[in-house]
């Protein structure tokens, strides 16, 4: 791990000194800049975890519009477009906005009493928890704050896998949720392709290695994966042509233009950003048994923690909130066919929209630097007809 201290006395990576300042800004220091000073808030969840939630207030009288991140992000990712990213472009019109961060990411990695440098419990969690714990827990802090009844939300990926398992586990949160946007959703991955159907099927093997090294954390801030990553991928040429040909394309779909080579010292400013093994390794069940279900701990720890030698599968029949999904051709992680899969299972789809760019993926719908015509207008569509 190599650190030094900011300006401000932080501790940092090393490898941020040679970033843009966008890519070295965190939430505050890019919602100022951009002329959006956000409020900052701390919630703790019933099970210990400290989480950080920014807000930037609107002036519409609508209801609070929650904006979740994805996988290895943060609140960052919605805002390090600057004036093309999500996060301005809203307030710009208006909305009261609410960005979450879930446990384990770099805003979250506080707890009442363990240690995420020291306390291997602390990384003992998965979607299952991001969404019963920290998501309820952003939620009601929400409505706490604004007085509303209810909320919408736009979430991308994980973000919107966590509603899902929220509102099929504690039902109660269904009346809480007006409507969901659901950016490039996940909850089956049935029909991913190589490389990710790869390590998914890898995925036992990865995890049980890695617990034996000593891993539970991975991607985290300032550590030394961190620091070679910021390091490298900025590089001109090659630098684009191993972290986002060689890597992220291949996961996520191919679309040079959205993801062009001079945002990436940006992007690699803020991604990826920590979450645990057992997180990934949850979802790698998920694409090994093809069922939307909750964490496989073997036969007999099921049968002591859900009385039945297979974990539960989510009732997406208890998802009563309405939903938009947006989807596209090129997403090779949230594929048509898996997200058809959801679909048939929701009680209350109010939209479902395939992006018309055919070459939109996985990694455009935070980052591509033409959402302002390819992806807002039918998000503001979705919201205004169901105000």
């Amino acid at each position: 791990m190599f650190c030094i201290r900011n300006l401000h006395g932080q501790e940092t990576s090393f490898a941020n000194q040679f970033l843009p300042e966008d890519g070295r800004f965190n939430f505050i220091e890019l919602s100022q800049k951009y002329g959006y000073p956000a409020e900052e808030y701390n919630v703790t969840t019933d099970d210990g975890y400290i989480l950080r939630i920014f807000r930037i207030p609107g002036k519409r009288e609508a209801r609070p519009l929650l904006v979740m991140h994805g996988i290895l992000e943060s609140s960052d990712t919605w805002i390090i477009r600057g004036n093309s990213s999500l996060a301005v472009t809203f307030a710009a019109l208006g909305y009261d906005l609410w960005f979450p961060n879930v446990r384990g990411n770099r805003y979250s990695r506080q707890h009442v009493r363990l240690n995420p440098d020291l306390d291997p419990e602390f990384w003992d969690y998965s979607i299952q928890e991001h969404g019963y714990y920290d998501l309820s827990a952003a939620i009601d802090l929400i409505l706490n704050k604004t007085g509303a009844e209810k909320l919408s939300a736009i979430a991308y990926s994980q973000g919107n896998t966590i509603f899902y398992i929220l509102t099929s586990t504690r039902p109660e949160y269904n009346s809480k949720i007006h409507l969901l946007i659901a950016l490039a959703p996940v909850s089956y991955l049935n029909n991913v392709g190589t490389p990710l159907s790869t390590l998914i099927n890898l995925s036992p093997i990865i995890y049980r290695t890695s617990l034996t090294l000593g891993v539970n954390e991975v991607f985290g801030d300032k550590s030394t994966v961190d620091t070679i990553l910021k390091l490298f991928c900025p590089l001109p040429v090659i630098g684009y042509g191993v972290c986002i040909e060689g890597f992220i394309f291949p996961l996520a779909g191919r679309d040079v233009e959205e993801l062009e080579a001079s945002f990436i010292p940006i992007l690699i400013g803020h991604f990826p950003t920590g979450t645990s093994l057992k997180n990934l390794y949850h979802f790698g069940q998920i694409g090994l048994r093809k069922r939307f279900a909750q964490f496989d701990y073997g036969i007999g720890e099921n049968l002591l923690l859900y009385n039945s030698e297979t974990p539960p599968q989510y009732d997406l029949e208890k998802v009563n909130i309405k939903v938009a999904l947006f989807v596209a051709k090129n997403d090779a992680i949230s594929t048509i066919p898996d997200v058809d899969i959801l679909k048939d299972q929701l009680p209350d789809v109010v939209q479902y929209y395939v992006n018309e760019r055919a070459e939109y993926n996985h990694a455009d719908y935070p980052w591509a630097r033409n959402n302002d015509k390819l992806l807002y207008p039918q998000i503001k569509k979705v919201l205004d007809e169901n105000p």
